[in-house]
Parts: C-alpha cells; sequence; structure tokens
C-alpha cells in the first residue's frame, strides 16, 4: 500500500462518520485547550507580578543600625549621601527607642474628667524626609524643616491616628502636646502612610529635639528606591551611611520580583496542569473507544483488505493514522481555543499576554502523540485478524 493510498483511506474511514470523529475530537480538544490555556496563563500572571510587582515592597530598602557606645555609626547628616545614590527616590534617618517604649503624651495641661487626654505613645526624632521615605502624606499642616531643626524649636508632628486620640482635629489654634512636662507645638498630622504605619501612632520630632529624649543616635534608615535598583542600592546603602563600618549596618533588602513570579507561576501550574492532564487521558480513553467500535464495525472491510493482499502492518498503520490524525485534529483546535483564551482573559483583566511559541506548536504534538498511543491497540488487534474469519 503506497502512502498516497494509505492517507486517502484514512481520511475517508474518518470523513465516513463526521459527527462520531467530530466528538472522539472534542476530548482532545478539551484536554490540549486546559493545557496551553493553564501554561499560558502561568506564564502572563508570572510576566504580570514582575511588570506590576507591588512597588511598595519592592522599592522599601530598611539599614539597621546597631547601638554603638562609641561615636554612632551613622550621622543624622549621613542621609544626605544616600540620596545621591542613582536609584534612590527618598530616604529618612530615624531615631527611636530600642526597648520599644511608649511615653504619656497628653494633648493639654488640664484635666478634663470628661476627655482621654493623655495617651501612651512612640516618640522619635527624624529627619525631613519621612513623609516621601514612609510613603506617607501630610493630612493637615506641615512637616518640619530644617529651619525648624536647626534652631531646635519645639514642634512635634503626630499620627494621624494618635491626633484622633487625642482629640486633636484642628491645627488652626495652634495646639499642643506635652511629652514629659514640655510642649510640643503640633505643626503637622501624617497619615495615609503605605510603610512603617506605626507612625501613625507616634509623634515625631526634630532630631535636635530628640535629644531631650535620649534619641541621639539613628537607629534606622528608610530607603525608597526605583523598580529594580532595591538590589543595587542595598549593596550601596550600607557604606554610603558608614563609610568604613558598613559591614556593621543590617540591610534588609525585598525579595527578587523574580523568583515571586517563578512562585505564583509554578503555583498555578500545579493547581491546573493536572486538570489537563486528566482531560488527556480522558480525551484518550474515547479516541480508543471510538477507534475500538470503529474496528469491529469494519471487520468484514478489514478482511477483504486482507484477502486483497493487504498485510497486517497496512491495516495497522491505517488505523493508527486515523486515531493520530484524530488527535492531530484535535491537538491543533486545542491549540487555537487555548491562544485565544489566553488572549481574552488578558484583555479583560487589562494584562499583557504572554505566549510561548513553542507551547502553540508542540500542542498539536501532544495531541498526536495522544492519538497514536490511544489507537495502539485497536490497530493490534484489526492488525491480528485472520481474512477468513474476518470474512465468515
Amino acid at each position: 500500500m503506497k502512502t498516497r493510498d494509505l492517507w486517502t483511506e484514512s481520511l475517508a474511514g474518518l470523513l465516513a462518520r463526521p459527527v462520531r470523529a467530530a466528538l472522539t475530537t472534542l476530548g482532545t480538544v478539551l484536554g490540549i485547550t486546559t493545557l496551553v490555556v493553564t501554561l499560558g496563563v502561568a506564564a502572563t500572571a508570572g510576566n504580570q507580578i514582575v511588570g506590576r510587582f507591588d512597588e511598595l515592597v519592592a522599592t522599601a530598602v530598611t539599614v539597621e543600625v546597631p547601638e554603638r557606645k562609641q561615636a554612632p555609626l551613622v550621622s543624622w547628616d549621613a542621609v544626605a549621601r544616600v540620596t545621591r545614590l542613582r536609584g534612590v527616590t527618598s530616604a529618612a534617618a530615624v531615631s527611636e527607642s530600642k526597648d520599644g517604649a511608649n511615653v504619656p503624651v497628653r494633648s493639654n495641661d488640664l484635666v478634663d474628667p470628661t476627655r482621654v487626654t493623655s495617651q501612651s505613645l512612640s516618640v522619635l526624632a527624624a529627619t525631613t524626609g519621612l513623609p516621601e521615605a514612609a510613603r506617607g502624606r501630610m493630612v493637615s499642616g506641615r512637616f518640619f524643616d530644617a529651619g525648624h531643626v536647626r534652631r531646635e524649636d519645639r514642634v512635634a508632628v503626630i499620627g494621624d491616628q494618635a491626633a484622633e486620640l487625642l482629640g486633636i482635629g484642628s491645627l488652626e489654634r495652634a495646639p499642643a502636646v506635652f511629652i514629659g512636662g514640655h510642649a510640643y507645638t503640633v505643626i503637622g498630622v501624617l497619615g495615609e502612610l503605605r510603610r512603617e504605619r506605626s507612625l501613625s501612632m507616634a509623634v515625631i520630632v526634630p532630631p535636635t529635639v530628640g535629644r531631650r529624649f535620649g534619641l541621639r543616635d539613628v537607629t534606622r534608615v528608610l530607603v525608597n528606591t526605583s523598580l529594580g535598583a532595591a538590589d543595587l542600592i542595598a549593596r550601596q546603602a550600607p557604606t554610603a551611611l558608614s563609610p568604613g563600618n558598613g559591614d556593621l549596618l543590617q540591610v534588609m533588602a525585598p525579595p527578587s520580583p523574580t523568583r515571586a513570579r517563578d512562585k505564583a507561576q509554578d503555583d498555578v501550574n500545579a493547581l491546573f496542569l493536572i486538570l489537563g492532564l486528566v482531560s488527556l487521558v480522558v480525551g484518550a480513553v474515547g479516541i480508543a473507544n471510538v477507534t475500538l467500535v470503529t474496528v469491529m464495525e469494519r471487520v468484514a472491510e478489514i478482511g477483504l483488505r486482507r484477502s486483497l493482499g493487504a498485510a497486517r502492518r497496512h491495516i495497522a498503520a491505517q488505523f493508527l493514522l486515523e486515531s493520530t490524525l484524530t488527535g492531530l485534529t484535535g491537538g491543533v483546535i486545542g491549540a487555537s481555543l487555548g491562544v485565544v483564551t489566553i488572549v481574552a482573559v488578558s484583555a479583560a483583566k487589562q494584562w499583557t499576554p504572554l505566549l510561548d511559541v513553542r507551547l502553540a506548536l508542540a500542542a498539536p504534538l501532544a495531541g498526536a502523540v495522544v492519538g497514536l498511543l490511544a489507537g495502539l491497540y485497536p490497530a493490534l488487534r484489526a492488525a491480528r485478524m485472520e481474512p477468513v474469519d474476518a470474512l465468515r
């Protein structure tokens, strides 16, 4: 039997029952579509994580400064050297109590039994760039500037939750808070913090004023970077803050977005890959069943072909080719539907679709392999038939 004749007979066998062939192909279509959609959506979602990775986490670098009895490791003006690094968008130095103890803070010096005017809040000193470094904004008023720091003005900025607890709603009358028996004019309220949310319950004073509370040395430096520059800044910041002693500083850098993408992609794959494989197995069983039924229905045809000189290999090749064509057709249709689904999902989510050409090309091949394996047993059974028994 020539190759051309083999293809002709196989196509004729499939087209003789188009509805049955279409239903048989449906199982492979579903399996291949599920696989393509699973891998494609996982890759697209992983790419989306890199493209839209949580910028707050990916660009936040924190430098912890250990306590030292000798000269401090980081001076207050060292922040200026960090901000000059390429990739740094904002930075601020903070001094806070190591034990985290809170200080009694009162909103006025009068005893009012109808109001709770005294709260235990954390008091910390910070440089003027704290609102940007903490990714917050001034809800009302303003943050202290270099003039306040230089003149050692008794001013304070409080967090929005602290202001609510102390009953400070408006700054028009220049309210004051009392810390350690001394009054500090509240010039601003800091809120909407996306980083260092604990500042919403804190009182922030200039570094020159913080010395009165024992807040002399920098304990932490908050640095914000451009997306993708965090690793570089994490290596350069210690040297810029404390030349010669950078190895004593502890840097906390964000995790790599690539690792997060790979983990998310693996999770999605593990969740849906089994579903795709099950669909493929169902499709393979369907092809095997239909091919076996076709063999039983065409026993007379097989016997006639054998009596006219067709060898066993010709019969086996014909049924194998029919099942392979069924799987290949399902693979092509499934791959096409999968690609369309990925693009549709990406468009609905406003994502950029990530399509692997190798996946689109391998999907039809996978369908053909499934069809080939599913048709092995029916083809071998057809090839074993004796012409006399088949004709009888």
